[in-house]
């Protein structure tokens, strides 16, 4: 039996953990025009991820301190704003890097085989991807999920900030934000413009990466 000694030393590891910080973009804001521009892009990494980023801070420390206390209650009143900027941290950190000013294209090598194999053609799963996308109803996003137990890739759409694996346990490869604020200064209320633009920005390196990763 653990005795509160021996459990001393975890919580004292938990209170010294690691914040969460918002992560460089790995280009410049504007580097994405003119699919996307340079002021939606500041305002959503600067503004928005960073607004997650501090809520995720806040939101762990408050958690901490319920744990320390063994508030149970507590605990559970916290969980929706750790889903929620939680998930609005990880899925960001996801979107930047899948998005490049190199992007564009079709993938190459086994992710398109996969594709192919499991959407029929590129094209289908396009049209799949970007009707799910324009499907979400208020705010969320869209994916390219691994279902790991069956080999095989899916599409998926999340509501808000609700992360894939942590709600479908799909693996993440792709994901497009249809909240507005990734695409109103620009194309307003019009969500399938700011869709068909996007495919002319996506990091196939990026995504295939992800997909040699999971597959191991």
């Amino acid at each position: 039996r653990l005795t509160s000694r021996q459990l001393a030393p975890a919580l004292g590891y938990l209170g010294s953990r690691q914040k969460h910080s918002l992560p460089d973009l790995p280009y410049d804001y504007g580097a994405l025009e003119p699919h996307i521009n340079a002021q939606i892009m500041q305002l959503h990494h600067s503004k928005h991820h960073a607004a997650y980023v501090n809520n995720l801070n806040v939101t762990e420390e408050k958690y901490q301190e319920a744990l320390a206390k063994g508030d149970v209650t507590a605990q559970i009143a916290l969980q929706p704003a750790l889903k929620f900027n939680g998930g609005g941290h990880i899925n960001h950190s996801i979107f930047w890097t899948n998005l490049s000013p190199n992007g564009g294209g079709e993938p190459k090598g086994e992710l398109l085989e996969a594709i192919k194999r499991d959407f029929g053609s590129f094209e289908k799963f396009k049209e799949k991807l970007t009707a799910a996308s324009v499907g979400v109803q208020g705010s969320g996003w869209g994916w390219l999920g691994f279902n790991k137990e069956r080999g095989q890739l899916q599409i998926a759409a999340c509501p808000n900030q609700d992360p894939l694996q942590g709600t479908t346990g799909l693996i993440p490869l792709l994901g497009i934000d249809v909240w507005e604020h990734a695409y109103y200064l620009q194309y307003k209320n019009v969500r399938p413009d700011y869709l068909k633009a996007i495919w002319n920005v996506i990091n196939w390196e990026n995504v295939t990466e992800r997909y040699m990763a999971c597959k191991k």
